[in-house]
């Protein structure tokens, strides 16, 4: 199959791509580099089989595809708020443009459409608890609106889409400088730097290696489910747990500080991932494992 993947040359876009040149698809990769890093996708540019296009998917554009992945936006609060206006044009704007090419489309959607929940663990059928004008509204309510979209044109038009709500996914190829919980941790631990932990540390997230979120997009668009869908790992850690653990594995001489939460960050945060565990998916790279891998990364970057 021909295979657009938006934002392909992101953390996520570009582990993606991959994954589909080694089931034997051709790539097409749309990419406006704003967050992406061409080194990502560098070991794959001698591919007859993938092709990397510099575009931004504001615009309206139109390929020959069988299938979309729509993973353009910027994904870390430091890149999404560095221009707003801008995250919420990718995330609407975007939508419309992929969703008009009528093909089997997956968007790449976010746990963070629930906010600062208060069901928990987050189950589809929760609504969320977003607010509607805060510095993270430009993410979090454009993937609900981009959510809003992919209905509509499912119910009215008939494309056939899929919604991956996506939790916290660390791994290699993450950037260096997008303010995520793992990579932040495992930088200032590597440069024996202060620990930064907003708050007390006892809000909760739960964490999955890139290979598993890759096989559970790939699983969720082969499948017949329209409505949203979690894919992430239930287990669940304190932040400061998991500062504590990458010291400990990076052997570092860091220490824990603490500053102020920022604005409306989530306290609790687990998917409820039933629907996927139906559908024979389940995370299996442990926490553990997945940060040696992701540490040998930045340590060789």
């Amino acid at each position: 199959m021909r295979i657009l993947v938006t934002g392909g040359v992101g953390f996520i876009g570009s582990h993606l791509c991959e994954k589909l040149i080694s089931e034997g698809h051709e790539i097409l990769c749309l990419d406006n580099f704003f967050t992406g890093s061409k080194r990502n996708i560098s070991h794959l540019m001698d591919y007859d089989s993938f092709e990397l296009i510099r575009y931004d998917v504001t615009k309206p554009y139109y390929f020959e595809v069988d299938q979309i992945y729509n993973l353009a936006c910027p994904a870390s609060p430091v890149h999404y708020q560095r221009d707003p206006i801008k995250t919420i044009n990718t995330c609407v704007i975007g939508a419309i443009n992929a969703l008009e090419l009528n093909k089997k489309i997956l968007q790449a959607s976010t746990s963070e459409v629930y906010g600062d929940p208060q069901e928990h663990p987050q189950h589809e059928s929760y609504w969320g608890n977003v607010n509607p004008i805060g510095i993270r509204s430009c993410y979090d309510e454009g993937k609900r609106c981009a959510e809003t979209l992919f209905m509509d044109y499912h119910r009215q038009r008939g494309v056939d889409i899929r919604i991956a709500r996506i939790f916290n996914t660390y791994g290699p190829r993450m950037a260096k400088d997008d303010g995520r919980v793992v990579s932040n941790f495992i930088i200032q631990a590597l440069n024996n730097e202060d620990i930064t932990i907003y708050g007390n540390g006892t809000q909760t997230r739960c964490f999955q290696y890139i290979d598993d979120l890759i096989e559970g997009l790939i699983i969720l668009m082969k499948s017949n489910i329209t409505d949203p869908v979690n894919i992430g790992n239930e287990k669940e850690y304190r932040i400061i747990e998991l500062a504590s653990l990458i010291i400990h594995l990076t052997d570092s001489k860091s220490k824990i500080i603490h500053k102020e939460l920022p604005e409306d960050d989530p306290l609790r945060r687990c998917p409820d991932i039933s629907i996927m565990k139906g559908l024979g998916w389940e995370p299996k790279i442990k926490l553990k494992e997945g940060l040696l891998k992701t540490i040998d990364y930045f340590e060789k970057s």
